[in-house]
């Protein structure tokens, strides 16, 4: 029976899983691939028709975020692994159609979903002297919260992503990612290869919770609720990390600059 079929797969995902974090090999991780590529299937089928790219090209970057979620999974926290992993599959294709199709289609009717929303948002914040909460929103466009967040994500992946674009930063205020960039010249532009191959070697450079934490919120889109949730810790430990790793990425990438 495939539920039978299924169980069996679980466990013995489960089982390499275990085994992979004490002994991490290719031979193990090739296995948690082949056992969890409906995953990425998944995901991909979900955005082939809103952009222009191979579905063969999406399996092999939902894959890429897949071996990440191998190598990061910890069994200790309690998290199914599934859960885990799709927010690096749908992250790591995200990230690949911010770069590759900035004409990521999107359905006629979320588009009138979504002029709906930015006056439905500015609605709520007067009557509760706040930002609405994404299942608020939902509500008051009766649809589901599922379906406004992939609204969100398929409206945020149709531009290209900028250095002013916000960055959360739920202790400080709002702020732009081009706040970590040194050279201003850049700030009204895309953001320039060079300055994301300086991101990218800064952030190794980073101690591991805090890269992770920052990944969370700013790769994979999550709240820093979610995040703290996902990782076992504090919302108010989360918020701290991540003032802290923007600081040390900015030296970091000054003293690249230099």
């Amino acid at each position: 029976m495939p539920t039978t079929a299924n169980y069996e797969l679980k466990s013995e995902s489960l089982q390499l899983l275990r085994e992979y974090h004490n002994s991490p090999n290719p031979q193990l991780r090739n296995r948690l691939v082949e056992l969890n590529f409906g995953l990425v299937r998944k995901e991909a089928h979900h955005w082939i028709n809103q952009c222009n790219e191979s579905y063969e090209d999406l399996l092999q970057v939902g894959c890429i975020g897949l071996i990440r979620a191998i190598e990061r999974f910890d069994m200790s926290k309690g998290h199914a692994f599934s859960s885990f992993a799709i927010p690096y599959i749908r992250g790591e294709i995200q990230h690949y159609l911010r770069d590759k199709s900035p004409s990521v289609r999107i359905p006629r009717r979320w588009q009138t979903l979504q002029r709906q929303a930015a006056w439905t948002i500015r609605k709520l914040q007067v009557e509760l002297k706040r930002q609405p909460t994404d299942l608020e929103v939902a509500r008051a466009l009766e649809v589901t919260v599922e379906e406004w967040q992939e609204i969100k994500l398929a409206c945020q992946n149709r531009a290209l992503l900028s250095l002013d674009a916000p960055i959360r930063d739920e202790e400080t205020g709002a702020s732009s990612l081009g706040e970590l960039v040194p050279d201003t010249r850049y700030r009204s532009f895309q953001l320039a290869q060079e300055d994301q191959i300086r991101l990218q070697q800064s952030l190794i450079q980073l101690e591991k919770r805090t890269r992770e934490i920052l990944e969370f919120v700013f790769l994979y889109d999550l709240t820093q609720k979610e995040t703290a949730d996902r990782l076992g810790i504090s919302a108010v430990t989360v918020s701290r990390r991540v003032k802290k790793g923007l600081e040390m990425l900015q030296k970091l990438m000054v003293g690249a600059e230099d």
